[in-house]
């Protein structure tokens, strides 16, 4: 699983709601359906066409917020953020929705993403006057939205959007409307949904089904949205770059019942694990998938190569991912915590363990051993991804090769690391074709740069550390 080390995850997830008199409890449901993206902070911005109320917290959702808090932040729409803490760091002061108060007109920013040119647009706002209140990227928006020559809101943040970089789904809450958000490559998800008269926009459809949504389709990448009394208009501030949505949102990052771009993610999942039935054969008496996000992909691998399916694995629900541990030995310790073998499935099997990726391979070390331990006599890692060798700058906390195990050492390197018996990755061609988009190209709308090194925008200098920069192509 992902959650090897603590700064590898996705690291937000967004909702907002235009048109319910319930905005705010109702975008509480929604960020409790989006909670697998972000448990780290949770916020809520809301407005009753007057004023803009915001409640926010470090946490998960449940902590953040209470119903006697909610009813202080009533109005007709409200947009909230769920996060982790990559770019900008820890701290209150970081955890969004943002809020900016002024003489102008108040402004909220709900933002999943990483921005590569940060840096440079800050240091330029700074030597103009600019002072900033967080350390999060998501601040530089606010800033060029107020220094824009626009008169109108809407052209000041279509201005402001055309001059970031990176990847960027955003939500803008003022008291007269919400705007809507995509970066020109499209690397992160962001869907548009309807309830009754309601507009409604989340990371994930899965929240859609929490609060009685409708899909109504996908914002596309250069898009700009205006919802408010009047309905949803559609604008664009910039031309659509080649669709590079970030892979691991199917391998990974998503909920199994949201859909990206019409893709199940579950039955995307299903298809990874089958074809890494066709591309290595093992004899194995089970096959059992690493909880949760790894589940489909093994389901998948059993259909295909006939190896029985077996819940190998039980996952703690009380314990949270292991990157949130404060060090290594507590990390290492958590796993243990967070998984434990059934023995009875295990003990004296050969077993097929089959998991999302690896990163770092202290969490894959931990499982392979535990199931040992329990008495499996042997242990294959099968894995519904690529080696992931690169560092990531579009929202995924890998800022360095030296964190990835892949990027260092061979496979059989990496068996060895491991304990495992035998270690296989999926190829770059099976995931892709089997995640189904159809996006022409041969990348078929996808982001490959954790795989491949080749990223789909420019990467500012200062984004990458030193001893990276011959590394990113």
């Amino acid at each position: 699983m992902l959650a090897e080390i603590r700064g590898l995850n996705e690291e937000c997830g967004i909702f907002g709601i235009w048109g319910h008199t319930n905005a705010a409890q109702l975008t509480y449901y929604g960020l409790h359906a989006l909670q697998h993206r972000g448990q780290e902070g949770a916020g809520i911005v809301s407005t009753d066409g007057e004023a803009l109320r915001a409640l926010k917290g470090e946490g998960m959702v449940s902590e953040v917020f209470t119903p006697e808090k909610l009813e202080k932040i009533t109005g007709m729409a409200a947009i909230g953020h769920v996060r982790y803490a990559t770019a900008g760091g820890s701290g209150i002061e970081n955890v969004q929705p943002l809020l900016f108060n002024s003489t102008t007109g108040s402004l909220a920013i709900s933002h999943n993403g990483n921005l590569v040119n940060a840096t440079q647009l800050k240091g330029h706002l700074e030597r103009q006057g600019s002072i900033f209140q967080t350390t999060s990227d998501t601040e530089v928006l606010a800033h060029l939205i107020k220094r824009s020559g626009y008169e109108s809101f809407e052209e000041k943040a279509k201005n402001a959007l055309s001059l970031l970089k990176g990847a960027f789904a955003c939500l803008v809450l003022t008291e007269e409307a919400m705007f809507v958000a995509l970066d020109p490559n499209g690397l992160r998800p962001l869907s548009v949904g309807k309830m009754g008269d309601a507009w409604v926009v989340a990371s994930e459809t899965c929240a859609f089904d929490i609060v009685g949504a409708e899909f109504v389709h996908s914002v596309e990448p250069g898009e700009f949205l205006v919802i408010n009394n009047d309905g949803m208009r559609k604008e664009r501030f910039a031309y659509p770059a080649e669709r590079s949505i970030c892979t691991m949102e199917y391998v990974y990052f998503s909920r199994p019942d949201s859909d990206i771009d019409g893709i199940n993610i579950h039955s995307a999942r299903k298809r990874l694990g089958k074809q890494l039935a066709k591309e290595v054969h093992i004899e194995a008496d089970v096959v059992t998938g690493v909880p949760d996000s790894s589940i489909s992909a093994a389901i998948g691998f059993s259909e295909q190569s006939g190896i029985p399916y077996e819940l190998g694995l039980i996952k703690n629900r009380y314990v949270g991912r292991t990157f949130i541990q404060p060090s290594q030995e507590m990390r290492e310790r958590g796993v243990k915590m967070k998984l434990s073998p059934v023995r009875q499935v295990v003990k004296g099997k050969r077993v097929v363990m089959v998991d999302d990726s690896i990163v770092r391979g202290t969490t894959s070390r931990r499982i392979v051993a535990l199931l040992k331990e329990a008495g499996a006599t042997e242990v294959h890692v099968v894995i519904s991804s690529p080696p992931i060798k690169n560092p990531c700058f579009y929202g995924i906390d890998i800022s360095t090769s030296g964190e990835l195990i892949a990027s260092n050492n061979t496979v059989e390197e990496m068996r060895e690391i491991i304990g495992a018996d035998s270690l296989t990755f999926l190829s770059v061609d099976g995931m892709v074709q089997n995640i189904g988009r159809t996006d022409p190209g041969s990348k078929c709308g996808h982001c490959l740069a954790c795989f491949t090194g080749e990223y789909p925008t420019n990467i500012y200098p200062d984004t990458v550390l030193p001893h990276e920069k011959e590394k990113v192509k």
